[in-house]
């Protein structure tokens, strides 16, 4: 009797024991998350803005503080505006500040600035906005040990389109697709971009380069010689290649602009020094490939007379599509790149607005 007795009593201080151990325990984990909790919230309003080219957005960011988490020290509180990239490791320096001091930096200067509505609000002005501004940005908020983050894509209207130079398809390395598309008033497009323009129908069965060095093109209605008559639509993707030495076509993108894009009338055709002259001495210059993309797709414009551009290409703009004219689809026509010396066409020009 007086074993089982002493049993039943270890058995009882065992359970109280273990009992306390586990309430402890949890009573620990609860008091932890409290100390550990969200202090400092940032969030943006919207995840997506858009705009475009020569245009103002604001960035949506604001920020939630608890007054006494950070008990009666005062605690300067610092914004940082950062634009990254697709290498995840590296990001661009956009904007900072921290009470009276400010800084911008790069190509953003003298364009950005803190919208200030109140006292929690952290939106990032860019006015001006440029083809290169497209992208992704974060918006970071420090006090004291506590930070946070939101992050707000910036979207521009504008077009997407396949480029080529004189030397014929597959003749550029990444590097060289980035400048050609400068040439031609646009930037080397994004993924996003030429996935949007897929949707919209872009069909095109050379593989280009995009900006994060991938090989892709865009195909709405598969075929044998691009991919497969079997498969089903899409964006081929080659996948990643040497920036260097592998030879592809390239995407670009460009936007509205601030000017006029004209055709010159003009009694006779003309070579293609001819062409340069002729739009000079209208006051303006020989038009881009990007330009006349952007006028045909943001304008509407159309015209069924080819005509020179500053790459030495000949092409022209059909919103209508109609008999002798690009009749089953709206596009910009390409002729192709002449002899500038012997043949002779019309010539699209622009003039840019002071």
């Amino acid at each position: 009797m007086k074993s089982l007795l002493l049993l039943v009593l270890i058995s009882v201080c065992w359970a109280d024991h273990n009992s306390d151990n586990y309430t402890l325990d949890h009573d620990r984990v609860i008091h932890i998350q409290a100390e550990n909790g969200p202090r400092l919230l940032v969030e943006a309003e919207q995840a997506k803005v858009f705009s475009h080219r020569g245009g103002n957005v604001t960035l949506p960011c604001k920020f939630y503080r608890d007054p006494t988490a950070f008990g009666s020290g005062i605690h300067k509180i610092r914004i940082k505006w950062t634009k990254l990239t697709s290498d995840y490791l590296k990001e661009v320096d956009v904007f900072v500040s921290m009470g009276y001091h400010k800084k911008t930096y790069g190509s953003y200067q003298g364009r950005v600035f803190l919208k200030g509505d109140n006292d929690n609000d952290a939106s990032l002005v860019i006015t001006d906005l440029t083809l290169e501004d497209y992208g992704r940005y974060k918006c970071e908020v420090i006090e004291g040990l506590e930070d946070d983050t939101a992050v707000v894509a910036l979207d521009l209207q504008g077009v997407v389109f396949p480029y080529f130079p004189r030397l014929g398809r597959y003749n550029l390395n990444f590097h060289e697709a980035q400048q050609v598309c400068l040439d031609q008033d646009a930037v080397i497009a994004s993924f996003d971009q030429l996935y949007d323009a897929w949707r919209s129908g872009l069909d095109w069965c050379n593989a280009g380069w995009l900006s994060d060095g991938s090989v892709q093109y865009p195909i709405t209605k598969p075929r044998e010689p691009c991919g497969g008559q079997n498969t089903v639509p899409g964006v081929r993707n080659y996948g990643f290649w040497d920036k260097d030495k592998s030879r592809y076509d390239v995407f670009c993108f460009t936007s509205n602009f601030n000017g006029r894009f004209y055709y010159l009338i003009h009694p006779t055709k003309l070579t293609y020094d001819e062409a340069v002259q002729a739009c000079l001495n209208d006051g303006a210059q020989i038009a881009k490939v990007g330009q006349i993309f952007a006028a045909w797709k943001l304008l509407g414009y159309d015209r069924c007379d080819a005509g020179w551009l500053a790459d030495g290409s000949v092409r022209y703009p059909i919103s209508r599509p109609r008999r002798r004219c690009s009749p089953t689809e709206a596009a910009v026509r390409f002729v192709g790149f002449p002899d500038k010396k012997h043949k002779l066409y019309g010539v699209y020009c622009f003039r840019a607005y002071n």
